[in-house]
């Protein structure tokens, strides 16, 4: 009879459901093991163990192999299941101690989004396979010269990899975290310029044109691109013109008390759309489809 012996100071229940989901696979494949719960005042022995009698077709070892490698699994799935947010509050509160209560919150709920993949990004689905497979080699490099673990301890002391990487998912949700409270502050600033501006007009229309450019209509729809622009042309060169600056710039001047955007799927620039619904809260009306989109239809079609 060989055994594993893994001490824990809390949820030992829930481990001990996720080493025996792990273990069925032994037991599928016919090899005898059981889990065992020892207490002892406020700690927690959960012995693992594997009869290898009577395995004549197996060498020498083999089974026990087998059992180091499930429950290695089982923690691995625990300690991310259990550790993992704990672990991203403790790098949160020691790294950027100088964040406020509600910030670090924010920086908490960024991270987590990260870690868990909430995007489905394929980078981070790489990561997080990274991220268990340290886990696990680490626990089957420490089950190579031991059978017993104490959990908190090999995660405080064994983990450095582990816990690096989740160092740098902190940082990455700090930068977010900064870059977006440095649009919002902008959305604040381009507001309070609108919001002291005499409105121009009672509505414009932003056609998305040819090669991204963008061409603006009065609530007439006449044309008043270039009178518009004219003003922040002279100022810069041809190499230099941004058309999403341009517009931006334009419409804050104008300050209409309607803002009508057509074509929007010719948006390269989808931030740029959700910067001018922001800027411009309540006055933005995204059109379905009209006449001025068909005719902006048929005139980029014709200068492709």
């Amino acid at each position: 009879m060989q055994f594993l012996c893994i001490g824990v100071n809390e949820f030992a229940d829930d481990i001990v459901q996720c080493i025996t989901d792990e273990l069925q696979q032994l037991k599928n494949n016919k090899i005898k093991c059981s889990i065992n719960e020892v207490n002892s005042g406020e700690a927690t022995s959960i012995i693992c163990s594997v009869d290898e009698e009577g395995i004549l077709t197996r060498k020498a070892g083999q089974t026990y192999d087998f059992l180091r490698t499930h429950v290695s699994n089982a923690l691995a799935d625990y300690i991310i299941k259990q550790y993992e947010e704990k672990l991203i509050s403790r790098i949160i509160n020691s790294n950027y101690c100088y964040f406020n209560s509600m910030e670090k919150k924010e920086i908490q709920s960024l991270a987590s989004r990260i870690i868990k993949n909430d995007e489905k990004n394929f980078l981070n689905s790489l990561l997080q396979i990274r991220r268990r497979n340290i886990i696990v080699r680490k626990l089957l490099d420490y089950f190579e010269g031991s059978n017993n673990i104490i959990l908190d301890g090999f995660i405080n002391f064994r983990l450095k990899d582990y816990t690096k990487d989740l160092e740098e998912i902190v940082d990455k949700a700090v930068d977010d975290f900064l870059t977006e409270r440095e649009y919002k502050e902008f959305i604040r600033l381009l507001r309070y310029f609108v919001d002291i501006q005499e409105p121009k007009f009672d509505e414009i229309h932003v056609v998305v044109g040819y090669e991204n450019r963008y061409m603006l209509l009065d609530e007439n729809k006449r044309e008043i691109t270039n009178e518009c622009i004219q003003e922040f042309i002279n100022e810069i060169s041809e190499g230099e013109i941004n058309y999403d600056d341009l517009l931006v710039s334009s419409l804050i001047t104008l300050a209409p008390k309607k803002i009508t955007i057509h074509s929007t799927g010719k948006f390269r620039n989808k931030e740029l759309l959700d910067t001018i619904k922001n800027v411009f809260a309540g006055k933005v009306v995204v059109c379905n489809g009209c006449d001025i989109c068909m005719v902006n239809k048929v005139k980029s079609e014709n200068k492709k």
